[in-house]
């Protein structure tokens, strides 16, 4: 109870902050607010779209948990999203077979992109022992660079029928038979891959909890000496995770392709749209607790698709970056106040007991 008292309390100081902040540039914060509601779940439709962006946050963000548990820090989501993403448009368009058949295929070839892509950094860490904090980070740049390298040649990625102007480095279109069906629902649609993102989500949640899997990612994570002295590998549960991180991020670049909500079955240049960045900060709000994913994944994504309603109010819609931070903050306060508390404890018995 005084756990959920102190989440409710800095989450209120940081709609209250964010509400002074939308007053001090001159609009009213009821306005901005309405307008935020609107524009992600309110309007006709709107809800619909939140959930597409949902998406591929819950897929980063899931990944991320997974790394973070057996203690590495990968930062290089947006790179392995886009690598994921490039190596699933290149098979979309070359793989024969009936459109469920590639659908998969397409999916696959997201999921091997973004591991391959973390496995690098997986590789030097364990093997040349390069900081995986700063490989990830370094090859989301070395990433972007491909991909648009990528977009210009019609051997690559190029859509062969590209024209100079407004069609320039995109991609060929997804066939409609290769897309992710879509569920109509209450005016709102969205692809199905929602139901396979929740699935996922409470797979990976069950089997770091309830699995040797997850046993050993832990142990690992907590004391590596420990680790060693049962016989887990550090080296090896190390790659399974950077690999399994960077393979989620893939498939939400995969799952952005094919399900419409971003650049209309297409791969552009800029195609990730810092969804790789937003996934870290979900995952950072949701403290590693995987069934925490969906809902935080939920307001971010939310986040995202009101602002475009901001327009109307006449305020900027970069005020949303500054919400998102302060609902970070917000969020990520309670766990540390109930840390110092709980080491502060700690110490008044250790002293009690000298």
């Amino acid at each position: 109870m005084e756990v959920a008292v102190l989440y409710a309390v800095c989450a209120l100081g940081a709609l209250l902050i964010s509400g002074m902040i939308v007053e001090a540039v001159g609009a009213d914060w009821t306005t901005v607010g309405g307008a935020l509601l609107n524009g992600s779940v309110l309007k006709p439709g709107r809800w619909g779209g939140t959930i597409g962006v949902t998406i591929p946050l819950a897929m980063v963000a899931i990944g991320t948990i997974i790394n973070t548990k057996v203690g590495l820090v990968n930062i290089g989501q947006e790179g392995q999203l886009l690598v994921g993403a490039a190596f699933a448009t290149y098979f979309s368009t070359r793989v024969p077979g009936p459109g469920p058949l590639v659908l998969v295929v397409i999916l696959v070839a997201g999921v091997v992109g973004g591991a391959l892509w973390s496995g690098i950094a997986g590789g030097l860490r364990y093997w040349r022992k390069v900081p995986e904090v700063l490989t990830t980070l370094l090859l989301v740049s070395v990433a972007s660079n491909l991909v648009g390298y990528g977009l210009k040649h019609p051997w690559l990625l190029l859509d062969s029928e590209a024209k100079l102007g407004n069609r320039n480095l995109v991609s060929e279109q997804l066939p409609p038979e290769t897309r992710m069906p879509r569920i109509a629902l209450w005016g709102n649609d969205f692809p199905i891959s929602a139901l396979l993102a929740i699935g996922l989500v409470l797979l990976v949640g069950w089997m770091l909890s309830r699995t040797l899997w997850g046993y050993r990612l832990t142990v690992v994570g907590h004391n590596r000496k420990v680790a060693r002295r049962f016989g887990i590998s550090e080296s090896a549960q190390g790659m399974i995770a950077m690999l399994a991180s960077g393979g989620f991020a893939g498939l939400a670049g995969a799952f952005m392709l094919t399900g419409g909500d971003f650049a209309n079955y297409r791969m552009v240049s800029g195609f990730s749209v810092s969804i790789g960045w937003v996934g870290l900060l979900v995952a950072l709000v949701a403290n590693n607790r995987a069934l925490a994913v969906i809902p935080m994944a939920f307001v971010f994504a939310s986040l995202r698709t009101g602002s475009g309603f901001l327009a109307s109010t006449g305020i900027e819609r970069r005020v949303t970056d500054v919400v998102q931070g302060l609902i970070v903050l917000a969020l990520l306060l309670p766990p540390a106040i109930m840390f110092i508390r709980q080491r502060r404890r700690a110490l008044a018995v250790a002293r009690s007991r000298v």
